[in-house]
């Protein structure tokens, strides 16, 4: 057939026009025609389907879309995005809503789109397949990882070849489709092949496919006619049958302007310059049937809707089986996991007086016959194989969350809650009723978490385990930059816009920024601007790698769910986030990573050292009351948990004397408790706690659940032993509770939990004014509830990390200092408050100094009750690897370095390395003082390794004698070169101007009096605004003398933005406070920016949410 002309366009679409929205369903064809004749809607299954999981490209939600063809009356919507199957366990969520809650009969179908590449690299075709079955899911899943691990992170690559049965035949090759019944193919023309081209695809096709079948998509197009025309012919000489089809981007064409903008995005460049790659209109969106009816053939909408009726592949069907190889021959997981349990409960508590408590055999018992009703054994016992091997290698590591609720767990060396000294809910971790899978974490030291990882690899193998997925999305700033840019606004009003918003703004303060920014709200460009804004938010943007979550599986993985690479080397990511498996109810390892694990690993090791104490984590004293004294006066500075601004305000207020104290100390500062109004009826009854007993409480069924907590609810798993034991819950319906707590304002759900609590409250007998207090109370806790067991686990290590600070502070500085990054505070901060200790610490230097900090005797040790010293890492130099650190201690320990030459050329150092050292004041003892550093560094030329050892014969050289830096540059330099100085503190360089203004130093403050207006200025060490907080920024000021807790509330805040959020060196007017605990804080009113007078020092915050 010759090939039609080619009609002429009027040119690009507008661009961002916006379109007008056409009603959801007509009800008949006829239907708004005067004298048309009335038929009946023919039904419609839309099976080419894009979310903005084709990320930049679907301009929808998932979500969106389901909820939309069920609106539209649709009989079944695919979600077809590019080689990815991210977004349909959002999309099957949706679906069982609308099935479930609406009664709708639509039918949601999983597929893919694919470009392929022809021969030789030409262009080949585009095909939509979709799984009719759960052997084509696999083949579909397999494809998709074949595509995604060829290529580079975010991208794919296949060819036609891939879809050919290999020759000579290849059983590693994903199956062809001539062998695939199991699936559906769609070819989708591109307008601009030509009908030779497109008879070949469709031949191809048709050769290596057996159900195929070739798209007719008419999007109002000049072209359609023609199109229709060219894919009529084609499938007539072809054999394809022609089926209906949308290419849909968009769940209603209003999203038209925003799809433009996600195509800018994608292709660098502004709206307006983007041309013929916009969508012509906005034809791109679910249409209603009676649209469609105008527009395709009565035959061609009823194949879609049989090709939907033939495929019955649904998400549900997913079953998932843990590895058997952990299994013993001989055994089951049952009796195995029976085996390791009881074993550990011997081991936990044989040598314990009395034995094994019946309470806690009876809880595993119980524990043990559900997790084999729910075949769980497999999954617990890979998490204990992990566990074991961290352990073997001596690599620190516990369990927290909810399995720190389980006694298994914690007679498996898992966990470290101990059932006998807390309430454990264990339906808080496993209920019966519920089909989510339990989630196990556990920590691992952070430096040695990659040797779990590869452990997990070698024993499983990559075919078999990959990482979860964590999808990343649209925040305000990025969303702003991307949006503008798309729409050509100017450079820098974009930069100024998205600097304006900080960690803490809510996306209602989009018009005050655009007005500081210096925009005209009421420019259409900018109104635009704000709208695709508050659309954009949100959006997926590209998947990235979870922090630690595995996914093992028994065989192939790649049959459940497809694998790409990941952005970081040797690594591999599923497509589905942490949330796809839960809803799916699929099992996950997650082997995470925490500093503070690392840090009391080094502590152990230093104990060790320099006390001979072979000491494990459980030999660390328990209830120590100087611990407990230092933490009442919330010196917490480096503490695991309790080291936060908020912390450290309400330690003094909690006065934390035991163990399940601190558990409530970490659980309290929370959202929940906070806004469920806890906080203070709790502080208040523990108060009266210290005058004597508590008064009986009225309902005496409750006290089992409150008892520990002085009648007042703090916990997660309180909230659902109140419903189970006032409202009648079943475990089941209280844990279904818990979940569904993080999404009652989004779902509606409140009041139906309201009138089941309160309802069953009242039956059970409890007045409804109490009822619907306690209702109050649970609905504050919202999505923020903490658990109790979470707290138990997070107050373990607050607690040892305590000790050692309290008890052995240099040896806590060191472990702080060689386990960097993490916590809150730099080494700056952790150094200054080691120091007020009476820590003694030594300067970096190369004659002396490791990689790490290293402990040395102080010279008056005795004196210091036997603490010793703490030396400088290496590390800390900027600029310096780990390899030349090594270097520089391997070559100083075959004999001391001579001079600077003799450094630079036994331990092989490049001249930036020999100038990191003097500019970090680390060679004084090789070459004097920081100027005499920097010139002998500059002069020196380093052999090759060959001649490292060779001697050298030099004409001796006199180094100018250069005068000494003065004690402000050297401050300055310190900073540059370590991030912090064991100089003057850059404040008590600069105290003589500031006491000429009356501004106090932090000691001053001591002696003053409630409500007294004071002035201070200190370095910003920290900008913290959390959850809780309701707007209050807390802000620490660091001087010479120690440091200022500041509080800037919200009113403040928004007035004087500049100086809070960008200022280093800042100074503060306001009301100084006392609470009765004797805590003392500064209440902000006005903040000056004065960190010109830094100068070139640099310093920095650490900003936390």
């Amino acid at each position: 057939m010759p090939e039609p002309a080619h009609p002429k366009d009027h040119g690009p679409p507008p661009p961002l026009a916006r379109p007008a929205e056409e009603p959801a369903a007509g009800a008949s064809a006829g239907a708004g025609v005067p004298g048309g004749p009335r038929r009946a809607v023919p039904p419609y299954a839309e099976l080419h389907c894009r979310s903005n999981f084709s990320f930049l490209t679907g301009a929808s939600h998932p979500g969106e879309l389901v909820a939309r063809a069920a609106q539209l009356g649709y009989a079944a919507i695919a979600i077809t995005d590019e080689c990815s199957v991210a977004g349909v366990v959002r999309a099957h969520e949706e679906w069982k809503r609308q099935r479930d809650e609406a009664g709708s009969p639509l039918k949601l179908l999983i597929g893919s789109r694919f470009e392929l590449e022809g021969e030789g690299g030409t262009p080949g075709c585009r095909v939509v397949m979709l799984a009719r079955n759960r052997e084509g899911y696999g083949d579909l899943c397999e494809l998709i990882t074949l595509g995604r691990l060829r290529a580079a992170k975010g991208s794919y690559h296949l060819t036609v070849r891939d879809f050919e049965p290999p020759d000579p035949p290849d059983p590693t090759h994903v199956r062809g489709l001539r062998h695939w019944p199991d699936g559906t193919v769609l070819l989708i023309p591109r307008r601009e092949d030509a009908y030779t081209t497109l008879l070949a695809q469709a031949r191809w096709l048709r050769a290596n496919a057996t159900h195929a079948y070739i798209a007719m998509e008419l999007l109002l197009h000049a072209d359609d006619s023609l199109l229709m025309e060219r894919v009529q012919a084609v499938s007539e000489v072809s054999g394809l049958p022609i089926v209906a089809s949308g290419d849909v981007l968009m769940h209603v064409r209003s999203r038209k302007p925003l799809q433009d903008t996600l195509t800018a995005i994608r292709l660098k460049k502004p709206v307006a310059e983007c041309g013929f790659a916009l969508a012509r209109n906005a034809e791109q969106h679910l249409r209603s049937r009676l649209r469609l009816a105008q527009l395709y053939r009565p035959e061609w909408l009823a194949q879609a809707v049989a090709i939907a009726g033939e495929c019955r592949f649904e998400l549900g069907e997913l079953g998932y089986e843990y590895p058997q190889e952990i299994v013993p021959a001989g055994l089951t997981a049952t009796e195995h996991l029976r085996a390791l349990t009881l074993a550990g409960l011997a081991e936990r508590y044989g040598a314990k007086p009395g034995g094994i408590p019946h309470s806690v055999r009876a809880q595993v018992e119980k524990e043990l016959a559900l997790i084999q009703f729910k075949k769980y054994e497999a999954f617990f016992l890979t998490v204990h194989d992990v566990v074991r091997f961290a352990r073997g290698e001596k690599i620190l590591c516990q369990g927290r969350g909810s399995a720190a609720n389980s006694a298994v767990c914690y007679c498996l060396g898992i966990t470290a809650v101990d059932p006998t000294q807390t309430t454990l809910l264990f339906e808080r971790f496993i209920s019966k009723e519920r089909d989510e899978a339990p989630d196990i974490d556990v920590d691992f030291e952070h430096e040695r978490r990659e040797e779990v990882i590869q452990y997990i690899y070698r024993k499983y193998g990559t075919q078999r385990t990959a990482l979860a997925a964590a999808l990343a999305t649209y925040r305000t700033r990025g969303a702003v930059r991307d949006v503008g840019k798309a729409l050509g606004i100017d450079a820098a009003q974009v930069d100024a816009l998205a600097r304006s918003f900080q960690w803490f703004d809510t996306p209602e303060r989009m018009a005050g920024a655009v007005a500081e920014a210096g925009l005209d709200i009421e420019a259409p460009v900018t109104r635009l601007w704000i709208e695709l804004l508050g659309t954009l938010r949100g959006f997926p943007r590209h998947l990235s790698q979870h922090v630690g979550g595995f996914v093992i599986a028994k065989d192939k993985l790649s049959r459940m769910v497809p694998i790409e690479n990941a952005a970081m080397v040797d690594r591999r990511v599923i497509q589905w986030d942490k949330d796809d498996l839960e809803s799916l109810g699929l099992l996950k390892v997650d082997v995470l990573a925490l500093g503070m694990l690392t840090a009391l690993r080094r502590a152990l090791h230093f104990v060790h050292q320099w006390r001979g104490w072979d000491w494990q984590l459980h030999d660390i004293p328990l209830e120590d009351p100087a611990t407990y004294d230092m933490i009442c006066k919330a010196d917490t500075v480096g503490v695991f948990q309790i080291e936060s601004r908020a912390q450290q305000s309400m330690l003094p207020r909690l006065r934390p004397r035991q163990f399940y104290d601190l558990v409530v100390e970490v659980a309290i500062v929370r959202p929940g408790p906070i806004q469920g109004g806890m906080v203070h009826p709790y502080l208040k009854r523990r108060a009266e706690l210290d005058q004597g007993p508590l008064r009986r409480p009225a309902y005496p069924q409750l006290d089992e659940a409150l008892r520990r907590t002085c009648g007042v609810p703090i916990f997660q798993e309180q909230v659902m032993q109140i419903c189970m034991i006032a409202a009648g819950f079943t475990p089941g319906q209280a844990d279904k509770l818990r979940r569904s707590m993080a999404a009652w304002k989004r779902n509606g759900q409140i009041e139906q939990f309201q009138k089941d609590i309160v309802g069953g409250m009242v039956r059970n007998g409890y007045p409804e004014e109490f009822a619907t207090a306690i209702f109050e109370q649970i609905k504050g806790f919202g999505e923020y509830g903490f658990p109790e067991s979470h707290a138990f686990s997070f107050a373990i290590l607050a607690y040892f990390s305590s000790w050692l600070k309290c008890h052995e502070p240099a040896i806590f500085l060191a472990a702080m200092l060689n386990s960097q990054p993490m916590g809150f505070y730099p080494p700056a901060q952790l150094v200054q408050d080691a120091r007020r200790h009476g820590v003694e610490v030594l300067a970096i230097d190369v004659c002396r100094s490791d990689h790490d900090a290293t402990l040395e005797p102080r010279s008056d040790a005795p004196a210091a009750g036997g603490q010793p010293a703490v030396r400088l890492g290496l590390r800390l130099v900027s600029s310096l690897s780990e390899a030349a650190a090594k270097r520089i201690v391997d070559a100083r320990r075959e004999r001391p370095f001579a001079d600077t030459a003799d450094l630079a050329r036994r331990a092989q150092l490049e001249p930036r390395e020999l100038q990191a050292l003097a500019r970090a004041d680390a060679l004084r003892l090789l070459a004097g003082h920081r100027r005499q550093q920097l010139w002998a560094a500059v002069g020196q030329d380093v052999p090759r390794a060959l001649l490292a050892d060779a001697p050298v014969q030099e004409a001796a050289h006199e180094q100018p004698e250069l005068a000494i830096a003065p004690e402000g540059e050297a401050v300055m330099l310190d900073y540059a070169a370590t991030g912090l100085t064991l100089r003057s503190h850059p404040l008590s360089l600069l105290r003589p101007r500031l006491s000429r203004r009356g501004w106090q130093a932090a000691s001053e403050l001591a002696g003053t009096h409630h409500g007294t207006t004071i002035w201070a200025c200190g370095i910003v060490t920290m900008r913290q605004q959390p959850a809780t907080a309701k707007g209050v920024i807390f802000v620490t000021l660091e001087d010479e003398t120690g440091s200022v807790n500041v509080i800037v509330r919200r009113q403040v805040r928004e007035a004087q933005r500049a100086a809070l959020l960008r200022s280093r060196l800042l100074a503060i007017s306001g009301q100084w406070q006392i609470s009765p605990e004797g805590v003392s804080h500064l209440l902000a009113e006005r903040l000056i920016d004065v960190t010109p007078w830094l100068g070139r020092l640099a310093t920095t915050s650490r900003d936390f949410h």
